[in-house]
């Protein structure tokens, strides 16, 4: 499980292609590194990944053709970055909301408005997925738990602070970025669930 509150962002160092897999290895600083162990979790840019070798910083992860079709992982180059959020511990303060690190699509960055102490990002997503997205509900956006703004038809926009936009990746992102997009599990099962029993009634 991660809190959706990311702790920092790490380089990609060294990648190894192989049919329908790759291993990624990431420079993880401290004091991200310290007391990590094979089998760990680890959120690359909200997506789970196990560590499968440490040497010294350097830390690997395996990549299956799923998980780089589903997710903007697949499109990294040697020297991107990626948004880091260790699997919380029990005791940890949850910051933002219950994460998966389970990616159900990716979203389009369509729009950046800036103003004196924030910016407004608006994403677009599919019209599927739309109704998971509630006005002040929480999404999951690169691993980042943030409050949705305003919905409009398949778009919605949240707000980002100094800190969010120094912290993440989201400081340095351009319009038609390919954002990972995890839906609040618990918005999820509302939604269908109300869905089910109406049609269930028509």
């Amino acid at each position: 499980m991660f809190t959706g509150i990311v702790q920092g962002t790490a380089k990609l160092v060294a990648m190894d292609k192989k049919a329908q897999f790759q291993t990624h290895i990431i420079e993880l600083p401290e004091p991200l590194s310290t007391g990590l162990t094979i089998g760990a979790s680890v959120a690359h840019n909200g997506c789970c990944l196990t560590v499968t070798n440490i040497d010294g910083h350097r830390v690997s992860f395996d990549l299956m053709q799923e998980t780089l079709r589903l997710t903007n992982l697949g499109e990294l180059k040697l020297g991107d970055r990626v948004n880091i959020e260790r699997a919380a511990k029990f005791g940890d303060e949850i910051g933002g909301h219950s994460m998966s690190g389970h990616i159900i699509h990716m979203a389009t960055l369509i729009d950046i408005i800036d103003s004196d102490h924030n910016k407004t990002l608006w994403f677009e997503v599919p019209e599927s997925l739309i109704k998971y997205v509630l006005p002040k509900g929480y999404i999951g956006l690169d691993g980042c738990s943030l409050t949705i703004g305003q919905v409009e038809a398949n778009r919605f926009n949240v707000h980002l602070i100094p800190e969010t936009l120094q912290r993440t990746l989201f400081g340095t992102r351009q319009v038609g970025d390919k954002i990972n997009l995890e839906i609040d599990p618990q918005t999820q099962a509302i939604v269908d669930t109300v869905e089910r029993v109406l049609a269930k009634k028509s």
